[in-house]
């Protein structure tokens, strides 16, 4: 099977291409620049004659076109994930744009899976708090979230008009090997740095992104009901939570405040005016209070192809050691994480 995917030098993108490559399909990547793809899938051990790579950008209706021509299937993992307010002029062009181009060119490329990796954020906020495959497209008051709730309802769309397509909501991703360092890695640092020692109280699902690249390879071949629409695994973590797994397998004390979220959101809201001008990331993100104070929950019963999460020590432990091999963090920033922890869950 020949699988087309954009966004492959990207985190969830790349883990999600070794997936594939480990089933045994061939994978056409479309990308802006072919340097990454070297960087982004050697360490994930994949050989770089299984892939081929189509350069452009998703917003290319042409280039788009030679990436899916011929393709049993198609994996849309490009978008800007950022809660950086820097980026939301690209993230609008990309986010909405891009799924509206990639989606339409694999239906008339005549794909007969077209898999759209949307996130759990673009049904925020939630009414009871809670979603699930029903749950009807947010309106965010964020910029990000409100790209990918647009996003969202263009590949709606799209399964309203009986196209194969099908959505994935992935939690918010940790796991080693992030090409780009991106968003929640980025967070995962900063706290062993020591920078972000204030925290919203609330929380928000976590997961594992090797499971979610699991997720994506097992349904380019599954049978699916409609709506398709699938979960990756995770599991929902307080921000006092999240913080107790990183002081539990780092050893590190890692002293921090917790705040009503929506009483941090003019805080958020000043730190990306800021940022606008501040060529240095802030680590307090409107976006990331926003997604706090909404704190919602993925449905016990909402479907993940049969994939469950790994425990979240081994993922918060992997991607920790990681940042520290990779010159990241520090070995005293790293603590004294360990191989491989015992938790419900673990594989």
């Amino acid at each position: 099977m020949l699988v087309s995917v954009t966004g492959g030098t990207g985190f969830v993108g790349a883990h999600s291409v070794a997936a594939v490559v480990r089933d045994g399909h061939r994978v056409r990547m479309l990308v802006r620049d072919p340097a990454k793809v070297e960087r982004a899938l050697l360490p994930l051990g994949v050989p770089l004659g299984a892939v081929e790579a189509v350069i452009g950008d998703v917003t290319d209706e042409a280039a788009v076109a030679r990436a899916v021509r011929g393709a049993d299937a198609v994996l849309h993992a490009a978008s800007v994930y950022s809660f950086d307010a820097r980026q939301h002029g690209r993230m609008r062009q990309v986010n909405e744009r891009g799924t509206q181009v990639v989606l339409g060119a694999a239906r008339a490329a005549g794909a007969g899976v077209i898999v759209h990796v949307s996130t759990f954020a673009a049904m925020l906020p939630a009414p009871g708090r809670v979603v699930d495959a029903n749950s009807p497209v947010g309106r965010p008051r964020e910029t990000y979230m409100a790209s990918k709730a647009a996003a969202e309802a263009v590949a709606r769309r799209h399964q309203d008009e009986g196209a194969p397509v099908v959505i994935t909501y992935p939690p918010a991703l940790l796991g080693p090997h992030d090409p780009n360092l991106g968003d929640q890695t980025s967070r995962l640092r900063a706290v062993l740095r020591g920078l972000t020692p204030i925290w919203p109280l609330g929380g928000f699902p976590v997961g594992d992104v090797r499971d979610t690249a699991d997720l994506h390879a097992s349904l380019l071949t599954a049978p699916h009901a409609t709506p398709a629409r699938y979960f990756g695994p995770g599991r929902h973590l307080s921000t006092r939570e999240y913080m107790r797994t990183v002081r539990q397998v780092t050893g590190r004390a890692l002293p921090a405040v917790f705040l009503p979220a929506r009483a941090m959101i003019p805080v958020g809201l000043l730190a990306d005016l800021v940022q606008r001008a501040w060529p240095w990331h802030i680590p307090a993100e409107y976006g990331a209070i926003y997604t706090c104070a909404c704190d919602t929950r993925v449905a016990e019963d909402a479907g993940t192809n049969g994939i469950g999460p790994r425990a979240v020590t081994e993922t918060f432990a992997d991607t920790i050691r990681w940042l520290r091999d990779r010159g990241h963090v520090t070995a005293r920033q790293a603590g004294a994480v360990r191989p491989s922890l015992t938790s419900v869950g673990a594989r």
